[in-house]
């Protein structure tokens, strides 16, 4: 950002009002003996989420807004803001457990994808498997996650396999649960799936287990999202992760930046020119 500019917090709701006054004071005292100018870090002192929208306006002095919270603070963002901003969070994240995958590595993935830490935007909230590997993954995998507490939200055919599932309905499969439940789907092919994720997915993260290499290209093209893993759980999507240092957010928007945020994703480009009286 411009050094003229500012960085404003609000301040958040009243059960973290205390709490993020503490830590804006420290950020902005450790700025400030490393000689970042005072009152370049700031909170905005206040519950009331009129200031919000007031700051969402202020194109004199605010260069980008990154809303870090629910869907009702995002909503109130792409309603009222006048301001570039950067959406992010929002993780309907998937895997998907190909007719070609490694079923003991697939298990492993899923149930770190789902129940290492479910209340962060990139664990995942649906598994997708394919028909050919349901009779014997399914019944494996939905019963490794219920032994772990994970609610299960799957279609007819999971069901007809793991049976102590609940039936799936069409909110499940656009829910980000952020909690020990999982929705669960039978598909026909690589191509339903992709399908599936982009019509239900958030455009965070997304999963493909499998050794067929023309699955995974195929795969990992057709997705559209920020982060699409093969062979791997969806909890890397991370700044610190990836090596970004302090973590900003992970975008979810295509420009100007996605995926994982760190201080370079938020530094803008001022070229300086000298001349001696060239000419176009």
């Amino acid at each position: 950002m411009p050094q003229s500019r500012q960085c404003h917090t609000p301040a958040g709701r009243r059960r973290s009002l205390n709490s993020n006054r503490v830590i804006a004071r420290t950020i902005a005292a450790a700025a400030s003996q490393n000689g970042v100018p005072g009152g370049a870090i700031q909170l905005v002192d206040s519950e009331d989420r009129e200031a919000v929208i007031f700051m969402l306006k202020m194109n004199d002095y605010l260069d980008v807004a990154i809303p870090r919270g629910g869907k009702g603070l995002k909503q109130v963002v792409a309603e009222n803001a006048t301001v570039p901003y950067i959406m992010t969070g929002m993780g309907n994240c998937h895997v998907y457990v190909d007719e070609f995958a490694d079923l003991a590595k697939a298990q492993r993935i899923v149930f770190n994808a789902k129940v290492q830490r479910p209340s962060v935007c990139n664990a995942a909230e649906t598994l997708l498997v394919h028909k050919a590997v349901a009779a014997e993954f399914i019944p494996l995998m939905l019963g490794e996650l219920k032994k772990a507490g994970v609610g299960l939200r799957a279609c007819e055919q999971s069901r007809a396999l793991f049976p102590e599932a609940q039936a799936a309905t069409e909110e499940d499969w656009e829910t980000e649960y952020l909690d020990l439940i999982m929705a669960v789907k039978v598909v026909d092919s690589v191509e339903e799936a992709i399908e599936h994720i982009n019509r239900y997915g958030t455009g965070h993260s997304e999963a493909i287990v499998s050794e067929n290499y023309s699955h995974v290209r195929r795969f990992m093209a057709a997705v559209d999202a920020a982060a699409v893993y093969a062979n791997a759980s969806t909890r890397f999507t991370d700044g610190g992760v990836f090596g970004f240092g302090a973590e900003m957010g992970i975008s979810t928007q295509k420009l100007h930046a996605r995926g994982p945020m760190g201080l370079t994703e938020l530094t803008t480009t001022k070229y300086i020119i000298y001349g001696d009286g060239q000419i176009r």
